[in-house]
């Protein structure tokens, strides 16, 4: 048997800001973004830069009760995790596009990371593993 996950979805307020902040700020890459008629919604997907990345869907929310979770999609724990190659490139970068890192970088044994918030306050590890 061989599955793997295909895409997380992640709730955002509004598909234009979240694909700018993702793929503007993160250099994330923009992989579709089409019109659903049936539904009447948007399917847009992004993913990290990279062989076999990951991918998200940016689901706007559609009603009051998935509005409430934009940003706390874990409860307010870390819900999404950036594997790179060089953590000091990016995380420097990050900083200077505005991104706002919430724990400093931490050297622990299973890699460099450090916790940054995406536009809408969700967490996210920012993490070069360890060899």
């Amino acid at each position: 048997m061989s599955q793997r996950l295909a895409h997380t979805a992640l709730v955002v307020q509004d598909y234009d800001e979240a694909i700018a902040f993702y793929v503007d700020v993160l250099g994330f890459e923009l992989v579709a973004d089409s019109y659903q008629p049936e539904q009447d919604k948007r399917w847009v997907v992004v993913r990290p830069k990279g062989e076999n990345s990951a991918s998200l869907i940016l689901a706007k929310a559609s009603d009051d009760t998935q509005r409430a979770f934009v940003g706390n999609q874990a409860g307010g724990r870390v819900f999404l995790f950036l594997q790179t190659d060089d953590f000091w490139r990016d995380y420097k970068l990050y900083l200077t596009r505005g991104v706002e890192f919430t724990r400093d970088p931490a050297v622990m044994e299973y890699g460099t990371v450090a916790v940054f918030k995406d536009l809408y306050g969700t967490l996210w590890d920012l993490i070069e593993f360890a060899d």
